[in-house]
């Protein structure tokens, strides 16, 4: 909103109104913004559900190798975060921008929807809370209309390179004149770095496009809701998913400024995507909500997230790969993620099968994995086999274990942003 008011202004001369049209001051200014209103809020939010008495209380030191207490700690803080998003990006975004209010609408359904499920849980004390069916339903309801909105949006287009030559020992990159409609993305470790899904139904002839752009919101349903629940099991540690997203959304950030720059992108050869410079400034606001809520939330913490916040980084994160055409890059900057939802599927399906046979064996000692390396032989169910059960050799404390996982996250994004040049 600020935005349009400064560049009504520009026309009287006011000075430094003319620093609104760049972007990198409106994004530093909405990362200043939602550090300072996450550290406000948070206080306030910590001190209102203390008081209210809405707390979990699962997370006790029964469950916790080290004994650490942790009883009555609030949670659905995954509002401080929705709040220090929101308010920077409203007021430092230029909210006629499609791929902005897709990011938008994408915090506050999944933000909703996750809030739900801490009310049913904390407030209406159903430990339960709501059904893993209706979770999946939200989660596809996301993915869909953010998928159809980019098939038919007029806005939602893309530059393609289109040609690539060596003059005088530089690289020439030629775009297309005109933005147009694409279902181009980027593949990691090939030579032409891109793929057409268009060009997969070329057996449907005519159709080809048609059923590239049914392929193409599928995928955005499986990205929004596999990103989302691997974020939601990443959350089960202090600062564990906070510090992964963050580092996360400085990468996205990275991406989504060089495809806004059509300099850039002709440099790296990727596709120039017009407009995409707002979600920078959704990306500044979203890492520094997730920095903010660290200073509540880093061990031990003062309060959790919950599935109000973890729930939505997921979804906010697989919107943000789609917009910016790099989905398929998500394998790897979100491998942690990826990891935790394969070792929860791994471990139930193995179970399961082992289990019609009359035997009860696991893979791990427990699963998200991050659980797996705080679990101690004695907390073990003695009538179960364990496949890893000496792996590792010694619990570790849960501080230990979430900064590994930071520096994990921090080398996979390395190497995906290194991905731009790997061919």
């Amino acid at each position: 909103m600020l935005y349009y008011f400064f560049r009504f202004l520009e026309q009287f001369d006011i000075p430094g109104a003319h620093m609104w049209h760049y972007i990198s001051f409106r994004s530093l200014a909405a990362l200043i913004l939602s550090l300072v209103i996450s550290a406000w809020f948070g206080e306030k939010f910590i001190v209102y559900m203390k008081r209210k008495n809405f707390s979990e209380v699962q997370r006790d030191k029964s469950i916790d190798p080290f004994g650490v207490e942790k009883k009555n700690v609030p949670s659905m803080g995954g509002l401080i975060i929705i709040v220090s998003i929101l308010v920077p990006v409203l007021l430092f975004g230029r909210m006629r921008n499609i791929y902005l209010l897709l990011m938008i609408v994408t915090t506050i359904c999944l933000g909703g929807l996750g809030f739900l499920d801490d009310y049913i849980k904390i407030i209406r004390k159903r430990k339960d809370g709501l059904s893993p069916r209706y979770k999946l339903v939200g989660q596809i309801a996301i993915g869909m209309i953010v998928g159809l909105t980019l098939w038919a949006s007029p806005d939602a287009k893309i530059n393609e390179t289109i040609s690539t030559e060596r003059v005088e020992g530089k690289t020439m990159v030629t775009h297309k004149s005109k933005p147009e409609k694409s279902l181009m993305t980027t593949i990691p470790f090939v030579k032409n770095h891109n793929l057409d899904y268009s060009k997969i139904f070329t057996f449907m002839g005519k159709y080809k496009n048609a059923a590239g752009w049914v392929f193409f919101v599928i995928l955005t349903i499986l990205v929004v809701t596999a990103v989302s629940n691997g974020a939601n099991l990443n959350d089960g540690m202090d600062g564990m998913c906070a510090g992964n997203s963050a580092i996360i959304g400085v990468t996205l950030g990275i991406f989504a400024y060089v495809s806004s720059h059509i300099e850039y992108a002709s440099y790296l050869n990727i596709m120039y995507i017009p407009g995409s410079q707002e979600l920078v400034v959704f990306l500044c606001a979203f890492v520094g909500a997730m920095i903010g809520f660290l200073w509540y939330n880093a061990y031990p913490a003062q309060v959790f997230m919950g599935d109000t916040g973890s729930l939505m980084i997921g979804g906010v994160i697989g919107v943000c790969a789609i917009i910016i055409h790099k989905e398929l890059l998500l394998p790897i900057l979100c491998g942690i993620f990826f990891v935790e939802s394969l070792s929860v599927i791994l471990q139930t399906g193995y179970f399961k099968y082992k289990l019609r046979k009359g035997e009860r064996v696991r893979i791990f000692r427990a699963t998200p994995i991050h659980d797996n390396f705080r679990k101690l032989d004695k907390d073990l169910d003695p009538t179960s086999r364990f496949i890893l059960r000496g792996w590792p050799q010694r619990q570790f404390h849960e501080s230990k274990i979430t900064v590994r996982f930071w520096i994990t996250t921090i080398i996979l994004a390395a190497l995906t942003i290194i991905t731009l040049k790997m061919r």
